[in-house]
């Protein structure tokens, strides 16, 4: 087994075992996780909660507003910092999660243009959807709106990767193909994968010690 396939299959080990442990609170805590900046991805988490739903274990509609309650939960930390801690935080711990100033600058100018409902147009954007909450914080945007923007917007995220989850769950039991598919072309997938990530974090690093 390659490092590559090793990495993809302890982090999708991880996150199978918390969900078939736990069922709906392990993907809401997986989701919580995810929306606190902590890199696991909601793309490996949500399609197998809808594996499970192909499965017949799980609901999908649940699955999905499961994420999404998760989400609300792990912005909460986000929120708090950007509220009592500001900019001045995340110049202070922001490497710590690879984000820096031009990451806060960038979310800041969004929300300013968009307001209030720049959380739940982020919220179904990659990458931007864990940052979104440090400006509404900082902000002090009204916490019930907040919510309900990140619950809102988090659930079509959280249902569209279940239900391509199911769908192929389906296909994996039905279409022998699929089996052929994945055997083909899965070290192609987890090479850009991981490449992606190692990337952004090379460049992270890179413009910190440059400057």
């Amino acid at each position: 087994m390659t490092i590559i396939e090793t990495i993809l299959a302890a982090v999708a080990a991880f996150i199978i075992a918390i969900i078939r442990f736990s069922g709906y609170w392990g993907i809401m805590l997986l989701m919580a996780i995810e929306s606190a900046c902590i890199p696991l991805p909601s793309e490996i988490i949500m399609p197998f909660g809808g594996y499970m739903v192909s499965t017949g274990e799980l609901n999908l509609f649940l699955v999905a507003t499961a994420g999404a309650i998760g989400c609300n939960l792990g912005s909460i930390p986000a929120y708090e910092i950007g509220k009592r801690g500001g900019r001045v935080a995340i110049e202070r711990w922001g490497r710590y999660l690879l984000l820096d100033v031009k990451d806060l600058e960038w979310a800041e100018r969004f929300f300013a243009k968009m307001g209030g409902p720049a959380v739940l147009i982020a919220r179904m954007l990659p990458i931007v959807r864990s940052f979104i909450a440090f400006p509404a914080g900082i902000a002090r945007m009204p916490l019930v709106p907040f919510h309900i923007y990140t619950f809102v917007g988090s659930w079509p995220w959280c249902f569209g990767l279940a239900w391509v989850g199911m769908v192929l769950g389906d296909k994996w039991h039905s279409d022998p193909r699929m089996h052929q598919f994945f055997h083909d072309f899965h070290l192609v997938f987890a090479a850009v994968f991981v490449a992606a990530g190692a990337w952004y974090i090379w460049h992270r690093l890179k413009t910190r010690v440059g400057r």
